[in-house]
């Protein structure tokens, strides 16, 4: 007689993939106005364009060094900017860890890596220009664009879009964001207030911050990977 095989298992199924949401050009549109902008004034900068001439008499009108922009200022220092970031980091992955969730490590990540783009990008393009400082600042370059006011954008602006889906109060996140937004207008206005910065420095960090933060809320918003289970044996 035939003798009866052993049922074979059957093969395991991979974990279905989740659908990237599409693009549109309302989702492209905050990174393209920022990127035009910041284009638009690295030109004129690099060029001596005749819009340094409103800038500098915008930074006339402005500049008076006191206590308060010092301290706005610093803000925007790394080592205070930073570890603010940090913190929310470890908080972000310990929670995504503890939870269980699949990809709980891409949000920490792609923050940090956002942090870690500000001097990738901020450094050569201050060897590039290499635009003078305002009257008040010694003689040198390096001024444009603005690292304090890049480092407070993106160190303080991927904190919030971390913490914010953990927020189940809307006006715990509206509170949250203005903060934030409040926050890197000090800091801004602290660095031309006590002539660190001229105006359009500080207008082209905030720009080049946009797309960053842009594309990291877009990362953030991908979908994680659905959990996918065994078929039985």
């Amino acid at each position: 007689m035939p003798t009866q095989r052993d049922p074979q298992p059957l093969p395991r199924r991979l974990p279905p993939l989740s659908p990237l949401p599409p693009l549109s050009l309302s989702s492209l549109l905050p990174l393209l106005l920022p990127a035009l902008l910041f284009a638009l004034i690295t030109w004129q900068v690099a060029g001596h364009g005749p819009l340094l001439a409103e800038d500098a008499r915008l930074s006339r009108a402005l500049v008076h060094p006191d206590r308060v922009s010092q301290v706005l200022s610093d803000l925007g220092s790394a080592p205070v900017a930073v570890p603010v970031l940090a913190v929310v980091l470890a908080y972000v992955a310990r929670h995504g860890r503890g939870s269980g969730a699949r990809g709980w490590w891409r949000p920490p990540v792609a923050a940090a890596l956002a942090m870690v783009l500000v001097p990738v990008l901020v450094l050569p393009l201050k060897e590039l220009t290499a635009r003078p400082g305002t009257p008040v600042m010694p003689p040198g370059t390096g001024y444009y664009p603005s690292g304090h006011t890049a480092t407070a954008a993106v160190a303080y602006g991927a904190a919030v879009l971390l913490l914010l889906p953990r927020l189940r109060s809307p006006h715990a996140r509206r509170l949250l964001v203005a903060a934030c937004a409040a926050v890197n207008l000090g800091v801004g206005f602290g660095l031309v207030r006590h002539g660190y910065h001229w105006p359009l420095d500080v207008l082209a960090s905030w720009c080049l911050c946009a797309v960053l933060l842009h594309a990291l809320r877009l990362v953030l918003a991908l979908p994680r990977p659905s959990s996918g289970g065994r078929s039985p044996a």
